[in-house]
């Protein structure tokens, strides 16, 4: 029980994309923190309310599908029901798919945890064709169930009701299949300790070989052990593989008997529009052509032509070039007559004009397009089905399609997708993915300027995405025959498929182009200082020196080695000075191409860096550094012979 000093917790649990996140915001409002659990690198939101007049203390953990973990998230999610000691625990369902997810339930309730069920997202559920009957189905399971649409705030008023009358009540739980509830029983009988989960859910775990469990057991069960390991030695062995199916199956049935008369829907054949839209995007022969139009017009077209070209070319071309640069280095010019000064503000790599100019007239709008048609599909729930769609391909390079969320992220920040890399379920799925993001894929900016870039030679824009493409999922497929581990299995939540709304669209854009403008402009800024500083006391120029020789293997001009050194601060930057070179006109299309294929394979930014030691550890992360610029600029030096011996974009 909470002390009397401490507010009751309220804690929040469900599977990802039900609607744990608007609930907790929706209870909350501002008043939350996001923080690192203790001891892990998963964050959890913690955050406080007043419910009937009294404060509340409200937890949301992160998603697990089970009591059973796989991730280091879930993980987390239990070890908060196992130290928390919640006084009411929120189990968020998806109505659409709550066959799927009320195991988990019953999961909760065999717990003895104090659950209140939330049955969210009712709206797009009824809209779909399903009925409930929820009066029954809280009669049912014997807990309260509360119906809610939270992004409306439709629930709120009952659900507070629900909390401030919840009693945790002891409940009459539904026994399994009469062999397997013989030995359920037989074992936890033999539980003396108080568990947090009760004996029955962690008789239950160690039957599943859940080693945390089985180590807690041990721990306080002390000299009891030694009787308690050959009843879990014989039942183990007696059922072998078939035990976890069998439980799955008892949860499944159980579900179904729940559901008798509390829930229904309609035919398939009566299925909306945007159901079989649904399908469609994940089915291969469908789903491919649709990624590729959502490539061709949101990236190419609207990032690469509209955000790269069009934006760029206004506020760069015109706007800085005719108007604002002259004015702004005449400024500086009439008020001091210092030279070091002068090349600090508005020199070659000036505050000014290197800094703030690349972060605002390159850099910004081909971010904002990004983040626009990100928000967008993201907001419509296409990436879970995308994360479906390229499961298959994606275990032969040793990820499941839950790994396509932080490489989805990483078109729109590597350091970012970096940190998301956490969600995986094996620390082999961690360094895959962490070593891919650092190779070969492209940060919203810099894929948006070698898009505007490429966009003019449509065949270099073929042969970039071809060797990008080759790169990642050859590389990916020998680190999964490399790296020791057995490949993942997938499972993922597919919310509903809707329209997208435009008040979430641009909030969500201009969030996240504030928040990245934020954290890129210092580090422009400070590029600009170190580039200045090593211009000024010779330093740049050795540098430039030494990997002159390099560039020039690659079939580039001496002038290209500075957009490398810029790569290192930001990949970004690295790209603005390929912009730059391009309209000096000093790159043919086989060089540009070239430059761009490096460029982009080329070192990870300080701040992806930093993620990765942050993720991955030192050692983990200097390795990758180390691959990742020897394969770069091999596979440069080798298309560049390519090119040249076929005459491909002569």
């Amino acid at each position: 029980m909470t002390s009397h000093s401490s507010p009751p917790k309220i804690v929040l649990v469900g599977n990802p994309n039900v609607g744990k996140s608007v609930l907790f915001n929706v209870l909350t409002g501002s008043y939350t923190t996001v923080s690192n659990y203790p001891g892990t690198s998963v964050e959890v939101a913690s955050g406080r309310c007043r419910i009937g007049g009294r404060a509340y203390e409200v937890l949301d953990t992160p998603g697990m599908y089970s009591l059973m973990p796989i991730t280091e998230e879930e993980r987390v999610a239990r070890k908060i029901l196992l130290t928390e000691r919640p006084d009411v625990l929120l189990h968020v369902v998806d109505a659409r798919n709550i066959e799927r997810m009320l195991p988990m339930t019953l999961q909760l309730i065999e717990a003895r945890q104090p659950v209140i069920l939330v049955v969210n997202i009712l709206d797009e559920a009824e809209r779909l064709g399903m009925t409930f009957d929820l009066p029954r189905l809280a009669q049912n399971l014997g807990i309260p169930v509360v119906g809610a649409v939270m992004k409306r705030r439709q629930g709120l008023e009952e659900l507070q009701q629900a909390i401030t009358g919840f009693t945790s009540a002891p409940r009459a739980l539904e026994v399994y299949a009469n062999d397997l509830e013989a030995d359920i029983r037989r074992l936890a009988e033999m539980l003396k300790a108080d568990y947090p989960l009760g004996a029955r859910a962690t008789a239950i775990l160690l039957m599943q070989r859940d080693q945390e469990v089985e180590t807690l057991v041990r721990a306080e069960e002390g000299e009891g052990f030694p009787l308690i390991a050959p009843v879990l030695h014989d039942i183990k062995f007696n059922r072998r593989a078939d035990l976890n199916l069998l439980i799955s199956l008892e949860r499944k049935r159980l579900t179904r008997k729940m559901l008798e008369g509390a829930f229904q829907q309609r035919d398939a054949d009566h299925l909306m529009f945007s159901e079989r839209l649904s399908r469609w995007a994940m089915n291969p022969f469908s789903g491919v052509p649709l990624l590729v139009l959502v490539l061709y017009f949101g990236l190419y077209q609207f990032v690469g032509n509209f955000g790269a070209g069009t934006l760029v070319d206004f506020l760069e071309g015109v706007l800085f070039e005719n108007y604002i640069n002259p004015a702004v280095v005449g400024f500086f010019n009439r008020i001091t007559d210092i030279y070091w000064l002068r090349e600090l503000l508005v020199g070659e790599y000036g505050l000014w004009t290197l800094g703030i100019r690349y972060a605002v007239a390159l850099i910004l709008p081909i971010v904002g397009t990004f983040f626009l048609v990100f928000s967008l599909l993201e907001d419509t729930g296409y990436f879970p089905r995308l994360a479906m769609l390229v499961d298959r391909l994606f275990k032969q390079i040793g990820l499941s399609g839950r790994a396509v969320i932080p490489i989805v992220l990483g078109f729109g920040c590597d350091t970012m997708a970096t940190m998301v890399t956490r969600t995986l379920e094996s620390a082999r799925e961690r360094i895959i993915a962490t070593l891919l993001l650092a190779l070969a894929i492209p940060c919203s900016a810099q894929l948006g300027v070698i898009l505007g870039l490429l966009a003019v030679y449509p065949g270099a824009l073929v042969v970039w995405m071809l060797v990008m493409v080759a790169v990642f999922l050859l590389i990916g497929y020998l680190s999964a025959r490399v790296l020791p581990g057995e490949n993942p299995v997938f499972y993922m939540e597919i919310p509903p498929l809707r329209l997208p709304q435009a008040r979430n669209v641009l909030v969500k854009t201009l969030t996240r182009m504030q928040s990245y403008f934020l954290e890129i402009l210092p580090l422009f800024l400070v590029a600009s200082v170190i580039l200045w500083a090593g211009k000024m006391s010779g330093i740049l120029d050795l540098v430039v020196k030494g990997m002159t020789p390099l560039v020039r293997a690659l079939g580039l001009p001496g002038e290209a080695t500075a957009a490398f050194i810029f790569g290192f601060f930001r990949r970004d930057f690295g790209a603005a000075g390929l912009y730059d070179l391009q309209n000096r006109g000093l790159l043919s299309p086989v060089q540009l191409t070239v430059a761009a294929v490096t460029l982009t394979l080329f070192v990870p930014c300080i701040a992806q860096f930093l993620m990765m030691k942050k993720e991955r550890g030192l050692r983990t992360s200097l390795g990758i550094f180390v691959f990742v610029s020897v394969l770069a600029f091999s596979v440069g030096w080798g298309l560049n012979r390519l090119l040249l011996l076929t005459g491909v974009l002569a």
